[in-house]
């Protein structure tokens, strides 16, 4: 028998966030998980490197890479319409899990526990609160991004995803805001210059 699960991660790549606005420069759910993970690893190591709190870099980094895995059946719901209300938040929630039982049933049964708690809601809470604070830094870098490259049409996403993180009152987040976010506003000539 084959199986289908790495295939169908694979196809991550086809689909694309940010569909109700004008992007400069497209963006799979593919690209936007590498990132989730590459900043929640990040804050995991700030708050036990910097701040000195207990986290597990590498398994809050491996289930960020999965965080979005179910899109591969739903798509990627835009924010204005997947909050709506909370009977769309719910639903969504439940198509969610059935989309992520799918991938699940697309593994040899002998691999399926290891993956269990990537696909679903059972991550601890901290894990849980980084790779969201990790989602919000990504996609905030997203919108200065196109701002950046003159979009004004992602402005008042940026504005609302900088309150949130504000509003997360999480020092590793406040963290990354002041050390790293800065440089992503930086030329490539401008990032070599500031490591020579």
């Amino acid at each position: 028998m084959h199986y289908s699960f790495f295939a169908l991660i694979s196809r991550m790549k086809h689909i694309n966030r940010w569909s109700l606005m004008r992007n400069s420069s497209v963006e799979n759910i593919q690209e936007h998980s590498h990132m989730v993970a590459v900043i929640a690893h990040a804050l995991a190591v700030i708050r036990r490197d910097i701040f000195g709190g207990a986290s597990d870099p590498e398994q809050v980094a491996t289930a960020a890479l999965f965080h979005d895995a179910s899109e591969i059946f739903t798509g990627d719901m835009p924010t204005p319409i997947k909050y709506f209300n909370p009977d769309i938040v719910t639903a969504y929630k439940h198509i969610e899990s059935l989309a992520s039982e799918k991938l699940l049933c697309s593994l040899p049964g002998a691999l399926r526990t290891a993956y269990e708690p990537l696909l679903t809601d059972a991550k601890s809470a901290d894990t849980m609160a980084l790779i969201k604070a990790a989602d919000k830094l990504a996609a905030y870098i997203k919108c200065r991004e196109e701002l950046t490259a003159g979009n004004l049409e992602f402005r008042l996403a940026a504005e609302q995803t900088q309150e949130k993180l504000i509003a997360l009152e999480m020092p590793e987040v406040n963290y990354f805001l002041e050390q790293f976010l800065p440089a992503f506003e930086l030329t490539l000539d401008e990032l070599n210059f500031s490591i020579e």
